[in-house]
């Protein structure tokens, strides 16, 4: 197999489609009317991360409806959300890690990029706590903040939800600057 066949087989990864079969290929593709083109949006995994311009609908919905301003409630508590391809209507939901948490506040008490990022005071947070990966689900009405229930981390929805405390603030050291010189034994 020639170069070109070898680097079409490596950018497949895993569909291997020979030289001598590609032309096939390309005509039963044609014969049932699709395009390559399009197979890109056909082939929308519900696994896939979030993207730019997805829709978002609630985890609690059995249809694919865009959440809109009005279904967030000023205040709290926060809506559980999947992201959904608007051209395929596809949930992306195959993943816990893909769960965002919603939460609609006064405009006037966000602090810093949190203010600039937010529509009309409502913020989008993943859903998953940082500390040991489980699912940020409390909130505590009264202080307005966010609460991991597996280990009570707290986290401030105002400032980029911020850690405020709990074993998300584990005081790990961290390397502040690179190394001042070469590492190991300096070669003569």
């Amino acid at each position: 197999m020639g170069k070109a066949g070898q680097a079409a087989d490596h950018a497949c990864d895993g569909l291997r489609i020979e030289a001598s079969t590609r032309r096939g290929f390309l005509t039963v593709l044609s014969v049932l009317g699709l395009d390559l083109a399009a197979l890109p949006a056909l082939a929308q995994p519900a696994s896939e991360r979030p993207k730019e311009e997805d829709f978002l609908v609630s985890i609690e919905s059995d249809t694919p409806d865009a959440l809109a301003l009005k279904d967030i409630p000023i205040g709290g508590p926060p809506v559980l959300a999947w992201p959904m391809d608007p051209a395929s209507n596809t949930v992306r939901k195959d993943s816990r890690l893909n769960k965002i948490l919603l939460l609609r506040l006064d405009p006037e008490t966000l602090v810093g990029s949190t203010k600039d990022r937010a529509a009309d005071g409502v913020v989008a947070y993943s859903a998953i706590c940082p500390h040991a990966g489980c699912e940020v689900n409390g909130w505590m009405a009264e202080q307005q903040i966010l609460e991991c229930s597996c280990h009570y981390s707290h986290y401030n929805p105002r400032e980029g939800a911020a850690v405020i405390d709990g074993p998300a603030v584990d005081g790990k050291i961290a390397v502040a600057k690179p190394f001042t010189s070469r590492v190991g034994i300096v070669p003569t």
